[in-house]
C-alpha cells in the first residue's frame, strides 16, 4: 500500500533528471506530459512523438513564472488570474514573452516560441506547481507536450501511453488517473492578448463563462 504521494520528493527527483538532460513523464491534472529541459531532450521528444513543425512545445510554469516572462497589459493579467486563481482552473496561456529573461536564455526557444510568444501551462495541479517552483528557483526552464504520439489523444493514465513514448523517459512519475480525464483533452490554450482560443480543451465552458460574465469577452463556440 503506497499511501499518500510524496509530491515534493517526486518533483525533486524528476527535476534532477531533467536538469541533467533527461526526459520525464509527469502527472499534470490535464493529462501526463512528456517534458525535457535541454535541446537534445526536446529534439528526442519531438522526433518520437512524430510532431509537425507547426506544433510548438509548451513551457511548464506557475503564476511567478507567468509574471516573470510574459509581457501583457493589466486586463490580460486579470483574465489569467480570474481563471487560474479565482476559479482555480488550468490554462495554457499564450502571450508575448521577454526573451532577455534568464529563464528563457538557458536554452534555445526553437520549437517553443512563435512570433515572440510562449505558451505556458498554468495551474495544472500540486505536482505541476512543485516542479514549476523548482524550475524557477534553479533558473532552468522546462518544456514539452502531452505524453502521446502526435494526434493520438491526451493520455490520462501511464498504461494508456504508446510504448515508444514511455521508452524514451528516464523517469516516470505515475499518479494514476488524472483529474480532468472526463474532458478527454489537455488544457485550453488561450491567446490572452487577442483573446483567441488556440485550442479548445479542459474546462473551456467554465473559462468561456468567466470571460463572458466578468470581462464581456465573447469567445467563439467550439467547432462541432
Amino acid at each position: 500500500m503506497q499511501g499518500r504521494f510524496d509530491i515534493a520528493g517526486d518533483a525533486a527527483r524528476a527535476f534532477a533528471v531533467l536538469r541533467q538532460g533527461g526526459i520525464a513523464i509527469l502527472p499534470m491534472d490535464v493529462g501526463y506530459s512528456l517534458i525535457g529541459g535541454s535541446e537534445a531532450a526536446l529534439g528526442k521528444i519531438f522526433e518520437t512523438k512524430g510532431r509537425s513543425a507547426a506544433k510548438l512545445n509548451a513551457m511548464v510554469g506557475n503564476e511567478a513564472i507567468h509574471q516573470a516572462i510574459h509581457r501583457i497589459d493589466q486586463q490580460a493579467r486579470d483574465v489569467v488570474q480570474a481563471i487560474t486563481v479565482d476559479a482555480d482552473l488550468p490554462l495554457g496561456v499564450i502571450a508575448p514573452c521577454d526573451p532577455s529573461h534568464p529563464l528563457l536564455q538557458a536554452l534555445s526557444l526553437d520549437g517553443s516560441s512563435k512570433d515572440g510568444t510562449i505558451a505556458l501551462l498554468m495551474n495544472a495541479g500540486p505536482f505541476h506547481e512543485a516542479i514549476s517552483s523548482l524550475s524557477l528557483a534553479a533558473g532552468h526552464p522546462l518544456f514539452g507536450s502531452s505524453a502521446n504520439r502526435s494526434l493520438q489523444g491526451t493520455k490520462f493514465r501511464v498504461e494508456d501511453m504508446e510504448p515508444e513514448i514511455t521508452a524514451i523517459a528516464d523517469i516516470i512519475i505515475d499518479y494514476g488517473l488524472r483529474k480532468y480525464h472526463p474532458y478527454k483533452a489537455s488544457s485550453t490554450l488561450l491567446d490572452v492578448v487577442n483573446m483567441e482560443v488556440v485550442r479548445y480543451g479542459a474546462c473551456f465552458e467554465l473559462i468561456d463563462d468567466i470571460l463572458r460574465r466578468r470581462f464581456d469577452i465573447e469567445l467563439p463556440a467550439p467547432p462541432a
